[in-house]
């Protein structure tokens, strides 16, 4: 065999593992905990806090935040949003809402510039949470400004935790899908992120009898919805001790796991994310900010990421093609076979996630185009970390944020 075959026999065994043995991460089985009890049947709902960071979020707040004034939880809950230095007057406007829809009370803050060390969510969040803790409420609900919920979206958080005993409790909002950029790109982003975390994993131990007993062996969490008990919170002190994280949603996570809570994370069915994708430069700003985050900034981790998907997604078409003309038209009948099977098993593990999004399945033979995209937004993002430019969001940029003073 040639050199291009043997690689592709090596993609296909990859294939084949990860098939089978990288926690079926290609299922969309991972749903909210069905719930045990109809709303008012609990003697005391415990109560809620709904803290929501937002910054220059006056474009989508008029859909996301009713969604949240409007949840018949039949406990205690309130609303606080922090407005995170806004300049397109989303403060204002939150109060304005409030007053024409009523529902839940609203608070708005604004606790002003991030102090060194912090991002700025993480920023706002501290804030929101420090207000929050004044009213003592048993959970508090961390969710997006771009986040809309159902009615009973609340409910159905807090009655999966209180019901399995989980300390938090996550759901990865439905993404929009509507322009092609978004149908090509988005998808992929939760099926990517799935194989590097994926949710049986994270879900062992945590009530969840699909995902099987045992212990967890992957830890994330979705931070545009994310329901925690209080007092872990304390016990892993959120947010001090994941103050300067850019990926917040995966920090806060492992903070809960380290102090002993309990981690459940699925797809959601009832909570949506509002934010539109519509452009390919949209798409890229927002994957390409935190790519290299994921890698913690190692330039050894961004050539193993890169050669793993070259490997992965890149060898099985390139095999394919080459296995049917090769050199001269010669051809390789086994780079041909290895690489077809490889790309078949590739295609057939998309193919839930594309359902899920309710796509049409002609998009998973192109899984390869778009991991191609992603593994140049990742090069992408390290180019702009060594510039100086970093994580940068909403003219925001953290490069390397330096060291927050002690508590």
């Amino acid at each position: 065999m040639g050199t291009l075959a043997w690689i592709a026999v090596v993609s296909l065994a990859v294939w084949l593992w990860l098939l089978l043995g990288q926690g079926f991460f290609w299922r969309t089985d991972q749903r909210l905990p069905r719930r045990e009890a109809a709303p008012g049947a609990y003697d005391d709902w415990p109560s809620v806090v709904i803290v929501v960071p937002a910054r220059d979020e006056a474009a989508v707040l008029p859909e996301s935040l009713p969604s949240l004034l409007r949840q018949s939880y039949p406990g205690e809950a309130e609303v606080i949003l922090v407005d995170d230095g806004s300049t397109d007057g989303t403060g204002a406007l939150a109060r304005e809402l409030s007053e024409r829809y009523g529902g839940l009370p609203l608070t708005v803050a604004s606790p002003g510039e991030p102090e060194p060390g912090w991002t700025g969510k993480l920023w706002a969040l501290r804030h929101g949470i420090a207000l929050a803790r004044a009213r003592d409420p048993e959970y508090l609900l961390l969710t997006d400004a771009d986040i809309a919920h159902e009615p009973d979206s609340l409910s159905d958080l807090v009655s999966a935790a209180h019901a399995h005993g989980i300390d938090l409790v996550s759901q990865m909002a439905r993404l929009r899908v509507a322009t092609p950029w978004e149908r090509l790109v988005v998808p992929a982003f939760v099926y990517f992120f799935a194989q590097l975390y994926p949710f049986r994993w994270i879900n062992r131990g945590a009530g969840d009898r699909k995902a099987g007993g045992g212990r967890a062996r992957a830890t994330a969490a979705a931070g545009g919805c994310v329901l925690l008990r209080t007092a872990t919170a304390e016990r892993a002190g959120i947010p001090w001790s994941v103050r300067q994280s850019v990926i917040d949603d995966v920090a806060v996570a492992r903070a809960v796991r380290r102090a002993g809570g309990r981690v459940w994370l699925g797809l959601a069915e009832r909570v949506d994310s509002i934010r539109p994708y519509p452009r390919l430069t949209d798409l890229w700003r927002m994957v390409s900010r935190s790519a290299y985050a994921q890698l913690r900034h190692s330039p050894l981790l961004l050539a193993g990421t890169v050669a793993g998907l070259s490997l992965v997604y890149l060898v099985p078409p390139v095999a394919v093609f080459a296995g049917v003309y090769g050199a001269g038209g010669a051809g390789d009948a086994v780079a041909w076979w290895a690489g077809g099977a490889a790309w078949a098993v590739m295609a057939g593990t998309y193919v839930p996630i594309l359902r899920y999004y309710r796509q049409t399945l002609w998009l998973a033979p192109l899984l390869p185009v778009t991991a191609l995209l992603y593994l140049l937004m990742t090069v992408d993002s390290a180019v702009r970390h060594y510039q100086g430019r970093g994580a940068a969001w909403k003219g925001r940029t953290y490069a390397r944020p330096e060291a927050a003073p002690d508590r």
